[in-house]
């Protein structure tokens, strides 16, 4: 199955927020939409939910118009939306009737994720009698037990200790694994690095940069070198204001062509004695700050 957001555009009376949002997302993959707050993320996965109308654009699944009734959507929201009075399993129940299924279903559905995220003994407890984790636990839980065909999670390791992150991200590859379309909102890049393969970066309500993660990192210029040697300071020194040390100690070496990379290397290697050289890829965190940024 694949999801397309084509030209989405959406105005609030007189503030332009989305102006021609369009991406693809397939199922059995994740996809990362990123941007600062205000953005235009929040507006674009509302739409995609039909909370909303876009003003103009399409949202396809397989070149089709979506229909909402047909897909499931399960939404994990960055802000918390559950009753801290309620009974655990009452307000399950009845989430998951609002997404179609019978109590019957839903009950056996909840059941499952009760046993699989370790919150069985909080069946029949009130939310609130939870920590902060285990109350985002039983979230994930309304997103999940309607067993839709997209997945938004929006930040949806917010608040997890180590234990609980890796359980999460056990369900998030289930999820993959199982032909869902999973979309992530974070600003947690190295989740968005382990889990997705292709990105969206919104700023300002317009796509900056957008594809597959691994073409957007290979096609930044490749013009510096990352260097490891116990002769870092006399590196530095030499080749004066072209490096720059790292916070963890090697070098950071900046060519005046990518096309002298391999002349720079061996004279690197022949005057100095180098642990380990190799040309910089930027993470994830500095596509985002280029991009994202203003």
């Amino acid at each position: 199955m694949q999801l397309e957001l084509n030209n989405i555009k959406k105005s609030f009376g007189e503030k332009e927020v989305l102006r021609g949002i369009s991406f693809k997302a397939e199922s059995g993959k994740a996809f990362g939409l990123l941007g600062r707050n205000g953005a235009g993320k929040t507006t674009t996965i509302r739409i995609l939910m039909n909370v909303f109308p876009a003003d103009e654009g399409k949202i396809l699944i397989d070149g089709k118009p979506i229909d909402h009734k047909s897909i499931g959507i399960g939404y994990l929201p960055e802000e918390r939306g559950l009753y801290p009075k309620k009974l655990i399993i009452d307000q399950l129940v009845y989430f998951a009737e609002l997404k179609g299924m019978s109590a019957r279903d839903a009950v056996k559905s909840i059941d499952y994720w009760l046993d699989r995220l370790g919150m069985t003994e909080y069946r029949n407890k009130r939310l609130d009698t939870l920590s902060k984790g285990n109350q985002q636990k039983i979230q994930l839980i309304t997103a999940l037990a309607h067993d839709p065909h997209i997945v938004i999670l929006d930040e949806p390791f917010s608040g997890l200790d180590p234990v609980n992150a890796m359980l999460l991200k056990d369900v998030v590859k289930e999820q993959i694994a199982g032909g869902k379309i999973v979309l992530f909102s974070s600003h947690q890049m190295n989740y968005i690095e382990e889990f997705c393969d292709s990105i969206a970066i919104i700023n300002k309500g317009e796509i900056a940069i957008g594809g597959e993660l691994y073409d957007i990192k290979r096609n930044y210029v490749r013009d510096r070198l990352v260097i490891s040697s116990t002769e870092a300071k006399r590196i530095c020194a030499e080749l004066g204001e072209s490096c720059t040390m790292t916070e963890d100690g090697s070098i950071l070496l900046r060519l005046p062509s990518p096309n002298e990379k391999g002349a720079m290397m061996r004279k690197l290697v022949e005057r100095y004695d180098i642990d380990e050289m190799k040309v910089f890829e930027p993470s994830l965190g500095d596509i985002f700050v280029e991009y994202a940024g203003n």
